[in-house]
């Protein structure tokens, strides 16, 4: 029985995640924003007979002590922890800011992952078998990282903050793989390609037509969590590995995962955390 924690769980491909894990005979921390969401799971589990191996951790994970409060809450509750699964996502058309300053997408879709990767850690070195999958974008050409406005302060757009979010994923792993060095854990980027999620966001009327056909053209949830699971019974061996709809790739790209960026972008989220 592996100890499983899926952010951004209760919806899409997360909860598709919990649910099969729990099938599975594993024990799921579910970590999400949603209150009657998070009790559904819980209830749901009870009626299958697994109501023992499923928790629920409410947490707004845009927010950095959000965050470092859920780390802390697991290392008291769970001493092993075998796989992180990090989904978390929310849309946003329109900048927002957070209460600690970010901006929202910057926070909860890279942010939140940086902090629950290196929170963990000790508790996945723990495992016999420990695995980090972060379920983003690689493989997709996107930007590079706007050095000097992280934040998107400046002419925003909601595709380019999930975009600049994405591209900070791909070197998070690059740069937790470099560090843990000879540590147990790998870290697997996954690109889940287009499914029928629910699109949690806040959406301009333009986009939410264009959201709406996505819906209706993505692969089913459960045909895109087969693939996950695959890597999380049988993580790869190398520290680090990417796959674009089960398809593995290559992570030597100076383009896609370029080693000086990955360092600079955790040397400045370091800065930025310590604030």
């Amino acid at each position: 029985m592996k100890t499983v924690v899926v952010s951004g769980g209760n919806d899409g491909i997360g909860r598709g995640l919990a649910q099969a894990r729990l099938q599975g005979g594993d024990k799921v921390v579910l970590l999400g924003r949603n209150t009657e969401k998070g009790k559904a799971f819980l209830a749901a589990a009870e009626e299958v007979g697994a109501g023992d191996r499923a928790f629920f951790i409410e947490a707004d994970l845009s927010l950095v002590s959000e965050n470092r409060r859920v780390i802390d809450e697991i290392k008291s509750a769970h001493p092993v922890v075998d796989v992180l699964v990090l989904c978390a996502r929310f849309f946003r058309s329109a900048r927002f800011q957070t209460a600690e300053g970010y901006e929202n997408t910057f926070a909860l879709e890279y942010l939140s992952r940086y902090l629950l990767s290196y929170g963990l850690t000790d508790l996945l070195e723990k495992s016999d078998s420990p695995v980090i999958v972060n379920v983003a974008g690689p493989g997709m050409q996107k930007p590079g990282i706007r050095w000097d406005d992280l934040q998107s302060r400046r002419g925003y757009s909601g595709i380019g903050a999930q975009m600049q979010a994405g591209t900070a994923n791909d070197l998070l792993g690059v740069s937790y793989a470099a560090r843990q060095g000879d540590g147990r854990t790998r870290y697997v980027l996954v690109n889940p390609g287009s499914t029928g999620t629910s699109f949690a966001g806040e959406y301009d009327p333009a986009t939410k037509v264009q959201v709406e056909a996505m819906k209706r053209m993505g692969k089913p949830v459960s045909q895109a969590v087969a693939p996950i699971v695959e890597v999380i019974d049988a993580p790869p061996a190398e520290p680090l590995s990417a796959f674009v709809e089960g398809r593995r790739i290559r992570v030597d790209s100076p383009v896609l995962f370029d080693r000086a960026a990955a360092d600079r972008l955790a040397r400045v989220t370091e800065e930025l955390l310590a604030r």
